[in-house]
């Protein structure tokens, strides 16, 4: 296995890291009830994806 014969500086290692920080998910507002939504998924409120029941909630529970 090869080993660096020399170490990275800070600024190489930083440079390389700056693209490994976590970015919060976007969000948008679901069109029927307004709950704030991950685009392309279904809510987690009302459970419809594009105007379309795709699961049905128990509020009962």
């Amino acid at each position: 296995m090869a080993l660096p014969k020399r170490r990275h500086s800070h600024a190489r290692t930083h440079k390389r890291r700056s693209h490994d920080g976590l970015q919060a998910p976007g969000l948008n507002l679901c069109q029927d009830c307004g709950e704030p939504k991950q685009p392309h998924r279904l809510c987690g409120s009302c459970g419809k994806y594009k105007e379309r029941v795709v699961y049905v909630l128990d509020t009962d529970v």
